[in-house]
């Protein structure tokens, strides 16, 4: 029996960071999902190193009981089975008891986009005259431009920036770095930025190289850009549910649209997966439907 767990959940948290190269929040999820099974375990009087299938059974079962979504349940199992997996490099357990354990199926989710007109219904709301506006627009022509996830545009360095090649070095989940291309358009507003407001900024030590700042020339929090993008929406009078991940999706999609190679727009989100870049197909396959419609013969 493991007698000491802090020191397993401390090595299981370099495991997850380290080895797996897993982002700051999928890891805090991960031992947070322990957390809950090593209550469940103590609760039967057992311990997680003891643990066998059935026991493991019981707690996905508890999950349900509770109401979790098949999603939210997905990611504890996946939890489960990295915790049990180091548990068996690190030779606490010689059995995995997660082998067989299934993780329940769930259905595509089509992503909300936006169209192109409710993009520049958004960025006609912004206020030019004042530095956050002048701040806010660069934000959203880079957020649309380049289909950053938030947490790499709060990320985004000065020095990633090259202007002449027009690209950007973004760095995604795992700290893995990628090569993404910026317009013009996205260039112009953060050169105006960096002019009219961040220059006359005064920035806090170890932000010298982040390029959006807030007022206190700190780097922007993922919850700040949230509530930019929120009231921007309201002030435009969309009634979708949207986020800074909608402009993420409403990029790949427009892409698409245009004709863009699937491939391409998954090196430019920086999926590791095609079959998470596959998501977006529906767009194109809905537009092919209409293209069918309107113009085979037998439909005239």
């Amino acid at each position: 029996m493991i007698r000491d767990l802090s020191e397993i959940r401390q090595r299981f948290d370099v495991y997850l960071r380290i080895e797996k190269g897993l982002s700051e929040n999928t890891a805090a999820s991960y031992l947070n999902d322990i957390e809950h099974l090593i209550a469940f375990m103590s609760a039967e009087g057992k311990s997680v190193d003891t643990a066998v299938e059935g026991d493991l059974e019981a707690f996905v079962c508890t999950l349900k009981d509770l109401g979790i979504q098949p999603r939210s349940q997905a990611r504890i199992i996946s939890g489960i089975k990295a915790f049990y997996r180091f548990l068996k490099l690190e030779g606490h357990i010689q059995h995995n008891p997660t082998r067989l354990l299934e993780t329940p199926k769930i259905g595509r989710h089509l992503p909300d986009v936006l169209t192109i007109e409710e993009i520049d219904k958004m960025v006609a709301c912004i206020d030019m005259s004042k530095p956050e506006g002048v701040r806010n627009r660069a934000i959203i022509e880079t957020l649309y431009g380049c289909g950053l996830r938030v947490s790499e545009l709060v990320g985004l360095r000065i020095s990633c920036i090259y202007i002449d090649e027009e690209y950007v070095v973004v760095e995604g989940k795992g700290s893995k770095q990628r090569l993404v291309p910026i317009s013009p358009v996205a260039l112009k507003f953060i050169a105006y930025y960096q002019e009219q407001v961040r220059c006359n900024t005064t920035v806090q030590r170890g932000n010298q190289d982040i390029l959006f700042l807030n007022r206190r020339g700190a780097a922007l929090s993922r919850q700040m850009v949230f509530i930019i993008i929120k009231q921007l929406c309201e002030l435009a009078g969309i009634r979708k549910t949207v986020s800074p991940h909608t402009l993420r999706h409403s990029f790949a999609t427009h892409l698409l649209e245009g004709g863009a190679n699937l491939r391409a727009i998954q090196q430019m989100l920086g999926h590791e997966s095609i079959s998470t870049t596959e998501i977006y197909m529906h767009i194109d396959r809905s537009r092919l439907r209409t293209e069918i419609l309107t113009h085979h013969p037998r439909n005239k």
